[in-house]
């Protein structure tokens, strides 16, 4: 069996974007490091074996290996938080949103931008 351990995203500003995800998406930073040089913050969402993020400096890693593809992957994020009340704390924060839409299956999705322009979207979970 295989099992998701952890997502690793290549940013410019490691910093600017764990406080997004700490400040809008209640992640929590659970390591700060830098190993052999290499600076990563670790976000987790907080459930036991849950997602984990690794931020990466996108320079740094381009640096080390540039044939690695570099780009944001596709991220779709689910809660079970009433998502039409995170779509306007999303507003209201000035987070740049996609229109909230209802699937035919009645969950409602929409997506966002973080501060790098990196489009997640987000599902109500069933």
């Amino acid at each position: 069996m295989i099992t998701f351990y952890q997502l690793m995203l290549y940013v410019d500003d490691q910093n600017k974007i764990a406080d997004f995800w700490v400040k809008n998406l209640d992640f929590s930073i659970i390591k700060n490091d830098n190993l052999s040089g290499v600076p990563i913050i670790v976000l987790s969402d907080g459930r036991e074996n849950g997602t984990q993020i690794v931020l990466h400096d996108k320079k740094l890693i381009a640096s080390y290996q540039p044939e690695l593809n570099l780009a944001m992957p596709s991220i779709l994020l689910s809660t079970q938080q009433d998502l039409e009340l995170l779509y306007e704390k999303f507003k209201a924060n000035k987070i740049i949103v996609g229109d909230l839409a209802t699937l035919p299956t009645g969950q409602k999705i929409f997506n966002f931008s973080d501060p790098e322009n990196n489009y997640i979207a987000i599902i109500q979970a069933t």
